[in-house]
């Protein structure tokens, strides 16, 4: 005991039966770890870590040495002491680790430790307040040797009700996660993970959320800034390892104006749209923060980005749309937070509005002036009017191949970026501007004898055709699995009118843009432009933690769809979503191969490759988990069993048996 420590605090750590005489074991008093030793008769605790580099000797043995001394032996680098005082051999009385008294109570071991001292406020304290205040209260990851004083700062943040941690089975999960919940809210959360492997596991997902412009916050833990860069164990360069996928990405020093970093990390993913990073040595996020230290918020720091276009520009766009007979609205991801203007604005042209895929559900499919989804992943009737119009007026779309916007009709295209104007190909009135102040000011400047023809019938005319080639589909049966026309047709009639619906990557996602007939109100997310597989299930526990936080998603049920690959790539998160109760409600494909690349090699007149795969079964799985699992085999199971998961609180999965011809 240290001379003054008088209050002890007694804790129960083990039973006399645990630890055998000659033995060593770690065991923890309160916060302390202690390593419990049982020699020859007598107990004793001292602290556990080793003096060296912080072995757990509690995890070290007990051996002999010379004049029948006996020592126990640090595990990581041969370090010994007495194993009943403490003391290295030759030691002084000053030297050696600190000792906890021992009392057996019947078959209890005890030790007593003292009062701790108040808990100072560290440097990883002011830059986790200064997240919060941000508003930035979901954090996804794996706590770790590097990232231990962060961990415990947002323990802080989390008892005091202010942020909500979900340990991950996998950082790649964390990454796909944050992107999910920028996708959805235009706000980022956090991935925390140590340095070395657990900062390189997050690329991937947050390259998903540079390309499809989503808010997300990394932060990674790494090794003492002491011994960055001389090839200590994994060290490696993030500021480097990042620069590519970050928006922003900076190390914590100790002098740093610590609140300040936070700040611009955030705000950077807010406003750029990507990736904020922060690296944190894991001897800077414990450091005691400098008295009276500050942390920052957004006050005062965000302006109002709705920004109106220049009149030139938009005299030019007014005109080509007084003019139109057959003008046609294309809407992109962009333009989500728009919409309301521009259906008011097809509404006063009469004009049909497509989306591209990333967009889908921005309209509801029954909307008389919806014309469906563009491109690979679309439906007949958007192809037909965009062939048919005589100008296409774009909103927040960045004419991807997959979309396939045809270049000869005259184009006017709306974006708040300028780098995105007229990107792939000149366009004829490039628009720089915010998209609903421009649709409204498109609106009020139209006159009230526009040329454009009333497209209402014609429009529902190609849905009743669409719908009746849908519904020969849905009938289809090889005897082989569902058909996916059937399973979107009872997904459509199943899921709440409000629902979020990640989807994957594959030929279940194309299914999903071709048969799924959104309410208007349900959001979609997907991984776009990066089109990586295993998206669904992490972007759908990114999108349940923005249900349990105030604002538009609250409440709302979580549906994501995948195929039996891309449920393979993180299935282990299932456990996650169990163990934090996440209502999600996970539909599975499952035709027990690679059905895009099986199509494609079929396409390219390959042989068939290397595609096939062998499964568990999915619905046992996850019944295996803790969670609820159902299989479906046939058609007439679809409305039950989905009507049953989505209606289970909590964790739910139907692996439907499907027909890879029928798509």
């Amino acid at each position: 005991m240290s001379e003054g420590k008088t209050t002890l605090i007694w804790h129960k750590v083990a039973t006399t039966n645990e630890v055998e005489d000659g033995r060593v074991k770690s065991v923890t008093a309160g916060a302390q770890s202690i390593a419990l030793v049982h020699f020859r008769g007598e107990w004793a605790a001292m602290d556990n870590k080793c003096p060296h580099q912080g072995g757990p000797l509690g995890e070290g043995s007990i051996e002999e040495g010379v004049d029948d001394q006996c020592w126990l032996r640090c595990p990581w680098h041969g370090w010994d002491f007495d194993p009943l005082t403490g003391k290295p051999p030759g030691g002084h009385e000053d030297t050696g680790q600190e000792m906890f008294e021992v009392d057996i109570r019947g078959d209890d071991v005890f030790v007593g430790v003292p009062e701790l001292p108040a808990r100072d406020r560290s440097v990883a304290d002011v830059m986790a307040e200064t997240m919060v205040n941000w508003g930035v209260t979901s954090v996804f990851g794996m706590v770790g040797h590097s990232n231990l004083g962060l961990a415990d700062a947002f323990r802080v943040q989390e008892s005091e009700g202010k942020l909500t941690y979900y340990g991950i089975r996998h950082e790649g999960a964390a990454a796909f996660a944050i992107s999910g919940y920028g996708k959805l809210t235009g706000h980022p959360a956090a991935a925390l993970t140590i340095a070395g492997p657990g900062a390189t596991n997050l690329l991937t997902g947050l390259w998903d959320a540079k390309v499809d412009n989503a808010p997300a916050l990394a932060l990674t833990g790494q090794v003492q800034d002491q011994v960055v860069g001389v090839h200590a164990f994994q060290d490696i360069d993030l500021e480097a390892a990042f620069e590519a996928v970050a928006e922003f990405s900076e190390t914590v020093h100790t002098h740093s104006d610590h609140a300040l970093l936070m700040t611009q990390a955030i705000k950077t993913a807010i406003l750029k749209r990507g990736v904020g990073h922060l690296v944190f040595p894991d001897n800077v996020q414990p450091q005691k923060a400098a008295e009276g230290a500050k942390v920052q918020s957004p006050a005062g720091r965000m302006a109002n980005l709705r920004v109106g276009p220049p009149a030139e520009a938009l005299d030019e766009a007014v005109t080509l749309l007084s003019g139109a007979k057959r003008p046609m609205i294309i809407v992109g991801y962009g333009a989500l937070e728009g919409m309301g203007s521009v259906i008011e604005l097809a509404e006063r042209l009469n004009a049909p509005i497509a989306t591209t895929f990333k967009a889908k559900g921005q309209i509801a499919d029954a909307h008389p002036l919806a014309a469906g989804v563009m491109g690979r992943s679309g439906t007949p009737i958007a192809s037909w009017f965009m062939n048919e119009a005589d100008l296409l007026l774009v909103f927040g779309a960045s004419f991807s191949d997959h979309t396939g916007i045809y270049e000869g009709t005259p184009t006017i295209q709306v974006d708040t970026d300028s780098m995105r104007l007229a990107k792939r190909h000149p366009v004829t009135v490039p628009v720089m501007g915010d998209v609903a102040v421009t649709a409204e000011r498109m609106a009020a400047g139209l006159a009230k004898g526009q040329a454009a023809i009333n497209l209402r019938d014609e429009i529902a005319e190609r849905w009743r055709l669409w719908r009746a080639e849908k519904a020969t589909r849905v009938l289809e049966d090889n005897g082989n699995g569902v058909s996916a026309a059937a399973l979107f047709e009872a997904l459509t009639r199943q899921a709440p009118k409000d629902a979020i619906l990640p989807v994957d990557v594959g030929n279940n996602t194309y299914s999903f843009g071709r048969y799924f007939e959104p309410t208007g109100q349900q959001r979609v997310l997907m991984s776009g432009y990066l089109g990586s597989i295993g998206f669904s299930f992490p972007a759908a526990m990114g999108a349940w933690a923005a249900t349990q936080e105030e604002g538009p998603y609250k409440g709302r049920k979580v549906i994501s769809v995948s195929g039996d690959g891309g449920f393979g790539q993180y299935a282990m998160e299932f456990t996650t979503a169990v163990k934090y109760g996440m209502n999600i409600t996970h539909v599975l494909m499952n035709n027990s191969e690679l059905g895009k690349i099986t199509k494609e090699q079929k396409a390219a007149e390959l042989a068939v490759w290397q595609t096939s795969l062998v499964n568990p079964s999915f619905a046992g799985f996850a019944r295996s988990c803790g969670g609820m699992g159902e299989l479906v085999k046939t058609r007439d199971q679809l409305d039950d069993a989905l009507a049953k998961a989505i209606a289970h609180n909590g964790p739910s999965l139907i692996e439907v048996i499907t027909d890879p011809e029928l798509l």
